[in-house]
């Protein structure tokens, strides 16, 4: 219920340079990416994960963490810190 995706696939990407097959993850939660220690976890387990479906690099990854409060979140006619 908290974790929503989208995917955009065939967008124009370039990372170091290069146009060869790549992927940029944005990670946007409430309360679980805010150190650079839970972020380094979190990027381990996110790389494994899209080497091993897309076939891709780790250097061919780019992940960006967002921390949100609670009301940044809209959700249900009210916001996160109410729900």
């Amino acid at each position: 219920q908290r974790v929503n995706v989208t995917v955009r696939s065939g967008l124009p990407m370039v990372v170091s340079g290069s146009a060869e097959p790549c992927a940029q993850l944005l990670v946007s939660s409430i309360g679980v990416v805010g150190s650079a220690e839970q972020n380094q976890r979190h990027s381990a387990r996110f790389c494994d994960l899209l080497t091993a479906q897309l076939g891709l690099g780790t250097e061919r990854i780019v992940i960006r963490f967002y921390p949100l409060e609670p009301w940044q979140i809209g959700k249900n006619r009210t916001v996160m810190t109410f729900l």
